[in-house]
């Protein structure tokens, strides 16, 4: 048999496989959650392989931008509130008859009455924790020594500051009872003083003249006499919320005065029925600078505006986040477009802010044409 010749058909031609884009909408919610878990992000940049730093001749980024140098604040602004500050409680210590109460909006200082028990005052003095136990010669502390600076502020002497009560102490603690109208028994007993931070003005009296006071009855609810913001945030805007760092307060009329934090305090709010318990971050900003209290001054209570920063960096790399792209060996890089081809390039990523990110990376430099899509 001879050979049978089987007739060979032409290949058709190959044409190219048209470049796949990458899926942008997941590149864009990574970067979402990454601005949404703290605004700042640092990833790990890999050169070579998959697409970084390769041309291409066809498929242009549908736009473009240019990287720009600028400086780039971590910011937010919230609703705020112009008042006195925190409210806080001040409950008795001592048992008998309340006999006499301030007025709200009453102001007072060191060394004055807050109410009376029995016909006898209760003294407000300054310090940050509560008395609570009787002062006499031979105790030792630092109550001891807390309550010596205010009888020393208030012009009591002939003893010395310190943590000792002695014979010397009990003298001026006579002296000083006898001004107040008290029995000179030279012991400071629990519940004749009240310690508050500073200068309080009543806020709301929650008892009456004639009504028995026992140790934890409410009396009163007070705030400090100076100016304060309060603000309230979403946990999730905890960042903002350093104590000492700077913000910026708007005040009606467009005035604008610089404080800072003062107070971070984590609030849990009870649960309305069929519902969890909530918890915000309060923070609080005296206007005790002279331009602040000078322009708070006209107002009882306002809403204001408070700017939070939470990081800024000057003079830094920027393009619009979406100009992002996921690399197939890790990490995030930038397509660069150079007249008709494009390429990418990987990148590492710093603060991302108002819809702008920091980035770094070989060839970068300000005014580098990036593609972004429309």
């Amino acid at each position: 048999m001879g050979e049978t010749t089987a007739e060979r058909v032409p290949e058709q031609e190959e044409r190219p496989r048209p470049r796949r884009r990458r899926p942008r909408l997941v590149i864009a919610l990574a970067v979402a959650a990454v601005v949404a878990a703290g605004g700042v992000a640092t990833v790990a940049a890999f050169g070579g392989g998959g697409d970084s730093g390769g041309g291409r001749g066809t498929g242009l980024p549908p736009s473009t931008t240019k990287v720009a140098k600028q400086t780039l604040a971590d910011s937010q602004t919230e609703d705020g509130q112009l008042g006195y500050g925190p409210t806080l409680t001040a409950t008795s210590q001592a048992k008998g008859t309340i006999t006499r109460l301030p007025e709200s909006g009453d102001e007072i200082t060191r060394g004055h009455a807050l109410y009376e028990v029995d016909g006898d005052p209760v003294v407000l003095m300054y310090g940050s924790k509560p008395s609570y136990r009787p002062l006499r010669t031979g105790t030792e502390g630092s109550d001891v020594e807390r309550f010596e600076k205010n009888l020393a502020a208030l012009g009591y002497d002939g003893f010395t500051v310190d943590d000792e009560y002695t014979s010397d102490t009990a003298a001026a603690v006579q002296e000083w009872q006898d001004d107040i109208g008290v029995a000179e028994t030279g012991v400071v007993d629990v519940g004749r003083v009240a310690f508050a931070d500073g200068p309080v003005r009543v806020e709301s009296i929650a008892a009456n003249p004639g009504e028995p006071a026992a140790p934890g009855k409410k009396i009163l609810a007070y705030t400090g006499t100076g100016k304060a913001v309060t603000v309230e945030l979403d946990t999730a805007d905890q960042r903002l919320a350093k104590k000492g760092a700077r913000v910026e307060v708007a005040l009606p009329e467009n005035t604008t005065v610089t404080a800072e934090i003062d107070e971070v305090t984590t609030v849990i709010e009870p649960a309305e029925q069929g519902q969890d318990p909530t918890t915000k971050v309060e923070v609080t900003i005296w206007l005790d600078a002279a331009k602040a209290k000078k322009a708070a001054a006209g107002y009882a209570l306002a809403s204001v505006d408070v700017t939070f920063t939470a990081g800024e960096h000057k003079d830094v790399l920027t393009v619009p986040v979406t100009a992002l792209v996921a690399l197939s060996e890790g990490g995030f890089g930038v397509e660069v477009v150079k007249g008709a081809t494009s390429g990418f390039v990987p990148v590492k990523t710093g603060l991302f802010a108002d819809g702008k990110v920091e980035i770094t990376g070989s060839g970068i430099t300000q005014g580098t044409v990036v593609g972004v899509p429309k």
